[in-house]
């Protein structure tokens, strides 16, 4: 375990990374040192190291991996977030399990990213985190859908809805065509990459839409719209 530079001598975002793994967990490291404003304060390769080290030395995001010796990273949440309640959470791992993702989700994480991304997109997604963002992994987005359809009370008998899809509501209505087809889109999870290659636009095009999208709906992250989206029946 190291724990260094200081808290005070840190520019940017403070990070610890938790992970059993040491020679991941040094690589990471290293990865993060490449961004100039992300700086790793601390590590630790268990819980309990880690709940020792938050007493003391408060990150503003802590990387978490799911899958540690005798507990899952998303059991330790609730006691790390009260030993560091102003520190966001986020789960770094291997694991692709829908449930792993919910479970991390309620139990306060701030996000479920994949290990197998790449270094500048993980930064952003810290970044983004920061922002008061919730950031999940494209690749997870369907299962963060599905997951949310499966744990929510939805009736048999929705109401019906026209072949273009449901009656739209006020929020529905302030979108244009165009981005309410991108929303049904994210509704079912895809990524911007996908929606580009689904609508016919370019990439650059969907984040716009994307963007304009969660300030018409007055939302702050794809997650939230993926699940408005959802819950409006689209998808």
């Amino acid at each position: 375990m190291n724990s260094s530079p200081q808290l005070s001598e840190v520019r940017g975002v403070s990070l610890m990374v938790v992970d059993d793994h040491r020679l991941f967990r040094r690589g990471l490291v290293a990865l993060l040192a490449l961004e100039s404003d992300l700086a790793v304060v601390a590590e630790a390769s268990d819980g309990s190291e880690a709940l020792r080290l938050l007493r003391t030395v408060q990150p503003d995001v802590v990387l978490l991996d799911n899958h540690m010796p005798g507990v899952k990273g998303v059991e330790l949440l609730p006691g790390l977030i009260e030993a560091a309640p102003r520190t966001l959470f986020l789960m770094l791992t291997v694991s692709e399990d829908e449930e792993d993702l919910a479970a991390a989700l309620r139990a306060g994480a701030a996000g479920y990213l994949l290990k197998t991304m790449d270094g500048p997109d993980l930064a952003a997604a810290i970044r983004r985190a920061m922002a008061g963002e919730s950031v999940v992994s494209p690749e997870m987005m369907h299962k963060l859908v599905r997951a949310f359809r499966a744990s929510s009370a939805v009736p048999a008998s929705r109401p019906a809805t026209s072949a273009s899809g449901p009656a739209p509501t006020a929020e529905l209505q302030a979108l244009s065509p165009r981005e309410r087809e991108a929303l049904r889109e994210l509704a079912r999870g895809a990524s911007n990459k996908e929606i580009a290659r689904s609508l016919g636009i370019a990439e650059t095009t969907v984040k716009i839409h994307v963007q304009n999208i969660l300030r018409k709906l007055n939302l702050s992250s794809r997650v939230q719209a993926a699940v408005w989206g959802s819950e409006q029946g689209l998808g």
